[in-house]
């Protein structure tokens, strides 16, 4: 229940004065109704509340979009370019890229620039005028490399069945083919498997495992890029005899079907050789 107030009716004066002291409580009311006014506080939550609906509603829609903000710490200064090691970096400075090497000049600079504590292979990289092309030859020294060659019978059969894989290659008669074939699967993936291209199917096995054994190579290019790579001996070798394999290999290619002929260590930059 509000405040009773009483009022003298007959006495203008004291009603005037009176109606005075009203009108102030009501303007001093009127002004603090804005701090206390219950429907104002309210209204204030409410336009917060819609600013918090509406900045939830735009994270989710750029979460929809796919909208990622870069992290805050993020520097590009820390982004680091991968560069050869120093010891790389210091074998390139001995070649000469201006310059064509004749062969055996090229081996000498890359046992000078080697620095693998392991026995490097030498290979041969060729830009040929063709793909899809292949051949063999018998090198005249060994690659260094001990090549596993063997000749099918029905004890190896055997082997093979039990999932022992002992040889890098693997030659057969015609007539052996045919059971071979179960093992295609296996053998297959891991170009083993003889075929008359690769001179691993051969009428005489026990000669043509010889020939492997004494070193032919047989080569191919790339399928789909006029392009050879070759390992052709390890750097423990003579440097003569290393030049005379490259040399032997080259004929076998054919110095007219050679745009470009390149060697390189395991681990060192490559050397362009002279064509002559």
């Amino acid at each position: 229940m509000g405040k009773i107030r009483t009022r003298l009716i007959g006495d203008e004066e004291i009603e005037k004065k009176q109606k005075a002291e009203s009108k102030e409580r009501a303007m001093r009311k009127k002004e603090a109704a804005p701090a206390s006014n219950p429907s104002t506080s309210s209204g204030q939550a409410a336009v917060d509340v819609e600013e918090k609906d509406v900045t939830a509603t735009e994270e989710k829609t750029s979460k929809k979009k796919g909208k990622k903000e870069a992290p805050a710490a993020f520097d590009a200064g820390t982004l680091v370019k991968k560069v050869a090691g120093k010891k790389y970096q210091h074998a390139l400075k001995l070649v000469d890229s201006s310059k064509l090497y004749s062969v055996i000049d090229a081996i000498e600079l890359l046992k000078k620039m080697s620095y693998a504590s392991f026995d490097e292979s030498v290979e041969v990289h060729m830009n040929i005028l063709e793909k899809g092309v292949r051949g063999e030859v018998a090198l005249p020294h060994s690659t260094g490399r001990t090549i596993r060659v063997v000749v099918v019978d029905d004890a190896l059969l055997d082997t093979i069945a039990s999932g022992k894989i002992e040889f890098d290659i693997l030659i057969a008669h015609p007539s052996f083919m045919p059971k071979l074939a179960r093992h295609a699967k296996v053998l297959g993936p891991k170009g083993l498997m003889p075929n008359p291209k690769a001179g691993t199917i051969s009428t005489e096995p026990e000669k043509a495992a010889e020939n492997f054994r004494k070193g032919t190579l047989h080569w191919k290019s790339e399928s789909k890029f006029p392009l050879i790579h070759q390992t052709i001996a390890k750097f423990s070798l003579d440097s003569k005899a290393i030049a005379e394999n490259i040399e032997a290999f080259v004929e076998s290619v054919g110095k007219k079907n050679i745009k470009d002929l390149f060697i390189s260590g395991s681990m060192t930059p490559s050397v362009k050789i002279a064509l002559e």
